[in-house]
């Protein structure tokens, strides 16, 4: 007989939520965690877990959702290659990410040729039925990444290219650690991303800033166990690497994938919208790969773009001190009155993966009591 992994037990949530109150109370002081991906934060707020989380708990999403840290210039460079007539195609969530002046929907909305898919290899599938030039406009972090490797790799079609704006995540996570005045004393990491890196590549971090990480998957219990892992480090003092996704994640991670991943990209420097130059965040194609960089294969004209006029509320988004953990989305004027799924001011509000998507649709932070 075997046991059955159960991952929404209401008993065993309160069970959790009981420890995590015992654990804060152990450390007798309030405590603020990371998490630094917005698949958590959609458990988080989707099963209404902040409701379960002690007071004295803080439980902030850092920048987790990579449409949300794609730059301006990089939805910049999609727009202008997209009004010069080449073929876009990418994911759905950055249709409506803004650019300087204009997002991709923008652009469709005005003849542009900007298509949706679901995978790079449709990408392939795309390019291989036209003599258009096709642009895969690639977000995404380390995960993703390697699926745009992948198709890189695979002997592509002649009119393929890739514009590349993915991440790489552990870069950020020294940012978030380095900032003055971070209350952030632990980080939960998300466990597809490991699945790829392994646990261990958060091991130098945690050496150099002293802080313990636990590798989390996404459902309820996940997270509840997660966090309960992570205050004890807290409590005990003592920062290492936790692995508590250890039905997908191992130390080493995904050995080809990582050399399919590395083979194809490198990171280098690059501002994060809204947070600051990340060193080693971007994720860019090495020389060799040039044939299928887009960067390199086009002039993108973005001068172009600078006789339009920015939107008018594009100032006043904070969406960069949400993403950094610094506020959240109840702290922006704009949310949900002039800054909507519909119509969104900022990043934030497109992805389902931003938080203040995530909060607009569950809510954020329920306070069961003022209800009752």
């Amino acid at each position: 007989m075997t046991n059955e992994l159960q991952f929404r037990d209401p008993a065993l949530a309160r069970s959790l939520a009981a420890t995590l109150a015992r654990l804060v109370d152990e450390i007798g002081r309030p405590v603020a965690v990371m998490h630094v991906c917005g698949s958590h934060e959609q458990a988080i707020a989707r099963f209404g877990l902040r409701s379960l989380f002690p007071k004295a708990l803080d439980v902030i999403m850092g920048p987790g959702c990579p449409v949300c840290v794609t730059d301006v210039p990089e939805v910049d460079e999609g727009v202008v290659l997209a009004r010069q007539g080449v073929r876009i195609v990418t994911f759905g969530d950055m249709l409506r990410v803004p650019g300087t002046v204009q997002s991709l929907a923008d652009a469709q909305a005005s003849g542009a040729n900007i298509e949706v898919i679901y995978s790079p290899r449709q990408a392939i599938e795309i390019a291989r039925e036209t003599d258009e030039e096709v642009v895969l406009f690639a977000t995404g972090f380390e995960t993703t990444a390697v699926a745009t490797a992948a198709v890189i790799l695979d002997n592509p079609p002649k009119n393929f290219s890739v514009l590349s704006a993915h991440k790489y995540i552990p870069p950020v996570m020294e940012i978030v650690a380095e900032m003055p005045g971070s209350r952030v004393e632990g980080f939960l990491a998300a466990g597809h991303a490991a699945a790829i890196t392994g646990s261990a590549v958060f091991e130098p971090f945690v050496e150099r800033h002293q802080v313990p990480v636990v590798v989390a998957g996404f459902e309820p219990m996940d997270i509840l166990a997660g966090l309960v892992e992570l205050l004890e480090l807290i409590r005990n003092k003592t920062p290492r690497v936790a692995n508590m996704f250890p039905r997908c994640v191992s130390a080493e991670g995904n050995i080809p994938a990582q050399k399919q991943l590395w083979r194809v990209f490198k990171p280098v420097g690059g501002k994060w919208r809204g947070i600051a130059h990340v060193p080693n965040g971007n994720l860019r194609l090495r020389d060799e790969f040039a044939h299928v960089d887009a960067r390199k294969r086009f002039t993108i004209d973005l001068p172009s773009l600078w006789d339009y006029a920015p939107p008018a509320l594009a100032g006043q988004c904070i969406c960069g001190d949400i993403m950094a953990g610094i506020r959240n989305p109840r702290d922006c004027r704009l949310f949900n009155r002039e800054c909507v799924p519909e119509n969104p001011v900022g990043a934030c509000m497109v992805s389902n993966e931003g938080t203040c998507k995530i909060w607009h649709l569950y809510g954020g932070v329920p306070d069961l009591e003022a209800t009752a």
